[in-house]
């Protein structure tokens, strides 16, 4: 059964509609939802900016050395583009794991913050932070979640509210005991986003070697100050990074049969096919080769 009125409304809304565990895109585009009927393996994927809230169950994720767990309108909160590992820890057919999924709005939430407090919000922007956080989700912020899921099957009314009922929620998010945190993605010099900057750089040509000098001035540091920063950030150096990117890319090609394992070592940076494999395998657990059998 439901835990929650927000477990109800997930649970009304993704029973029948497909038979398979996985994501559920709705009418508003920023918003899935998730129901998985027992625990997972950890699988890496690519976070964007989310607010990624458990419902019904329980769920890990891990960065880097630091480990997240999160339960029960428990969010999860990833500030920039970052390789996770996640796997659901409770879960099962009576009653799955429900979660919601909101891609977070930067402008939006740039404009929210400078309705608020103008020194507080100030006062965030040079900290250093972590990409990711947990935090409980608190009342105010749980009815707008519900108010948008009671909104799906109204599409004027959608139309007309969310954008009102969006902002709300980043209001308390903001005044919340993870304001400060959150605010690293609105605050306009905050490291947070010029790390950013630098990850769009990385993205855009991840199969290409870039020097930390230039990824350094797309950041606006220093050499050594963008290199601590990028590494509080996302608890990896951008080599690092650079290589999941790079891996995580190859596994897409493998797993929808764009491209054989020598094609998509070579199409995404690599050099020798056999390092490629070997750091394949250490990140996946499984051989590159295995990704290319058919089901």
């Amino acid at each position: 059964m439901p835990t929650s009125p927000l477990a109800t409304a997930i649970d009304a809304y993704t029973r029948g509609r497909h038979s398979a565990d996985g994501f559920y895109a709705t009418e508003l585009a920023p918003l899935r939802l998730m129901r998985v009927a027992g625990q997972t393996l950890p699988q890496y994927a690519l976070y964007t900016p989310t607010l990624c809230l458990t419902v019904q169950g329980a769920k890990q994720a891990m960065l880097g050395d630091a480990l997240f767990n999160y339960g029960a309108m428990e969010f999860l909160i990833v500030s920039v583009d970052l390789p996770i590992l996640g796997r659901i820890t409770q879960a099962s057919g009576e009653v799955p794991f429900l979660a919601l999924i909101l891609s977070l709005d930067i402008k939006l939430l740039q404009e929210v913050v400078a309705q608020l407090d103008a020194d507080t919000s100030a006062s965030a922007a040079g900290h250093a932070s972590h990409g990711v956080f947990v935090g409980q989700l608190e009342a105010p912020a749980a009815d707008c979640l519900l108010r948008l899921m009671q909104l799906l099957d109204d599409p004027r009314g959608l139309a007309m509210l969310a954008p009102s009922i969006v902002r709300e929620l980043y209001y308390w998010l903001l005044s919340s005991k993870q304001g400060d945190a959150l605010r690293q993605l609105a605050a306009p010099d905050s490291h947070t986003l010029r790390i950013a900057e630098a990850i769009n750089l990385m993205q855009a040509e991840f199969a290409a070697p870039i020097g930390i000098e230039r990824l350094a001035s797309r950041a606006g540091m220093s050499a050594s100050s963008f290199h601590a920063h990028f590494k509080s950030i996302t608890s990896v150096t951008p080599l690092q990074y650079q290589k999941q990117l790079r891996l995580l890319q190859a596994r897409r090609l493998l797993v929808t049969r764009a491209a054989n394992v020598s094609q998509a070592a070579y199409q995404v940076g690599y050099e020798s096919a056999s390092q490629f494999s070997r750091e394949y395998a250490r990140m996946f657990g499984t051989p590159p080769s295995r990704e290319t059998v058919a089901d």
